[in-house]
């Protein structure tokens, strides 16, 4: 389940948004392509020999994740190792499309997701720490304080990281409870992050975080038995805080010996008790994914997400 829209992109449609960026190009055919749980991504091809576009487009519950898209895709635009997405038009008049939308280029390559289980042992590890190196670079853009990144620049700025994500913390856990998780799990959860907050003090500037660097964001391509990242895609979840709360987010989706891989790649973090505060960062993600899937009434994860809370919660 998600908040995507589910909705059909006409030819005539498309050739509308199309003239509002680019000359001369005569739409041939819309098909959907793999998305997020956020929103819809379409391909438009054309009739002349030009390279294809991505048109994206926003559910109203989430219009403001557009102008965000746009706000960071040009912050990061030659600053990273790997390419990023050029935005050719951003819309949200509802004049073309009843909802928000943006149209940018598109990367060449695969999603590292869908030929990642093709990879040759060597193949593997190289990606994996190329994730590490990628992450490294956003860690290497500052940002003026601790927050979420909204549709123009960071919501609720705080001035410290301890500051930042006890506030995190504290609205992440009444969300808990108020979507139908255990009181007493989420007080048990609260007093893990009451007893480790000190942690939370040693990352004393905030920089770039992508918060979702997974292998579904990462375009990529095989060259010469390697694997070579063509792109990286949506930052629709970015926000400025502690590298190492991104860093805890990209290990979350992996196996202990690709974690090991991304954890070379990125190199020393600079900071003494960092195991720890992956650990911490580690259970405050289970809780913002269950709230998230309570959110969007996908139930089905529920209830192994709360054992997980609970394991890790009593440690």
């Amino acid at each position: 389940m998600s908040v995507r829209p589910d909705l059909q992109v006409p030819v005539m449609a498309a050739q509308a948004i199309v003239d509002g960026a680019l000359v001369g190009h005569t739409v041939t055919a819309v098909c959907n392509i793999h998305g997020g749980e956020i929103a819809a991504t379409y391909e438009i091809a054309f009739v002349e020999n030009k390279p294809p576009v991505v048109l994206k487009v926003y559910p109203d519950s989430l219009h403001w994740k557009m102008q965000k898209e746009v706000t960071v895709t040009s912050l990061v635009q030659g600053r990273l190792s790997v390419p990023v997405p050029r935005i050719l038009l951003a819309d949200d008049s509802k004049r073309l499309l009843d909802l928000n939308f943006v149209l940018m280029t598109k990367l060449p390559g695969s999603t590292l997701r869908s030929i990642e289980a093709t990879l040759a042992g060597d193949q593997r590890v190289s990606a994996h720490r190329q994730i590490g190196r990628l992450l490294r670079d956003f860690h290497r853009i500052p940002m003026e304080a601790f927050g979420y990144i909204g549709p123009r620049g960071i919501w609720t700025a705080h001035v410290t990281n301890r500051d930042y994500l006890s506030h995190q913390c504290d609205r992440k856990l009444r969300e808990f409870t108020d979507r139908g998780g255990s009181a007493e799990l989420a007080r048990r959860i609260a007093g893990y992050f009451s007893a480790r907050a000190h942690l939370l003090q040693e990352c004393a500037h905030p920089v770039l975080c992508h918060n979702d660097l997974h292998a579904g964001n990462l375009l990529a391509q095989i060259t010469d038995h390697d694997v070579r990242f063509s792109g990286v895609l949506d930052f629709e979840g970015a926000l400025a805080g502690d590298p190492l709360m991104d860093l805890a987010k990209a290990l979350f989706y992996l196996r202990p010996a690709d974690r090991n891989v991304l954890l070379e790649g990125y190199g020393d973090t600079g900071r003494q008790q960092w195991s720890q505060t992956l650990e911490f960062y580690h259970l405050y993600f289970v809780l913002e994914l269950w709230c998230w899937m309570a959110q969007i009434g996908n139930e089905q994860p529920l209830h192994a997400l709360a054992l997980d809370l609970e394991r890790y919660s009593a440690v």
